[in-house]
């Protein structure tokens, strides 16, 4: 894709979008400002010119990657009641995981870049994790700021956990009848209600 001709606000998003599909083909290790240049038909210094430097292009990727998972997440189904709510954030994070696999891996299965020296990624990255900490802390119960920070903690290495087994071959080679699979998402999401306190509620 050449785009030699191209302003300069399409050549920036030509280099996010080409570094993206360098990194779907051979992972974060195969990027460099160098490939991507040389892939777009451009000057091998163009890019530098809105990226000063491969981190900066790796930042830029994962940012959005981030902001597109926040935004899945805020359109995910509301519910008057806190648990049902909190199950409906924890679908939507399992749904965006199997449909956006490449994303789902740069965020949680890539060494990140300095965020000191990326502000405005972090700034994405956390709106991702208020959005579950605001849910945890509209359960019952809650007594401190550190009693969410520790639920939230909990609540994502678990969704995390399943969204990751779940994108490996290990559930078929460990056997797993497929009804177990289809009702892996309910269970784990019910037992983590049940821990946070759902058991209590009233039905």
């Amino acid at each position: 894709m050449a785009v030699r001709n191209s302003k300069t606000g399409d050549l920036r998003e030509a280099c996010v979008k080409e570094a993206l599909a360098i990194i779907a083909r051979g992972g974060i290790d195969s990027l460099s400002l160098r490939d991507v240049a040389r892939r777009l038909g451009v000057s091998h210094q163009a890019p530098y010119k809105h990226f000063p430097s491969r981190e900066h292009i790796v930042a830029e990727v994962v940012g959005r990657a981030f902001a597109s998972f926040a935004a899945h997440l805020e359109k995910r189904p509301r519910s008057d009641d806190p648990y049902i709510d909190l199950g409906n954030l924890g679908r939507s994070y399992l749904d965006y995981a199997r449909k956006h696999p490449l994303h789902y891996q740069l965020m949680f299965g890539t060494p990140l870049p300095d965020p000191a020296q990326h502000p405005e990624m972090m700034v994405k990255a956390e709106h991702a994790f208020a959005t579950l900490k605001e849910t945890i802390a509209g359960l019952p119960g809650r007594q401190s700021n550190a009693d969410v920070d520790l639920d939230a903690l909990f609540t994502w290495s678990v969704v995390h956990g399943l969204a990751s087994i779940l994108q490996t071959p290990a559930t078929e080679q460990l056997g797993l009848r497929k009804a177990t699979i289809s009702e892996a998402t309910a269970h784990t999401l019910g037992r983590i209600a049940d821990a946070l306190g759902g058991t209590n509620r009233k039905r």
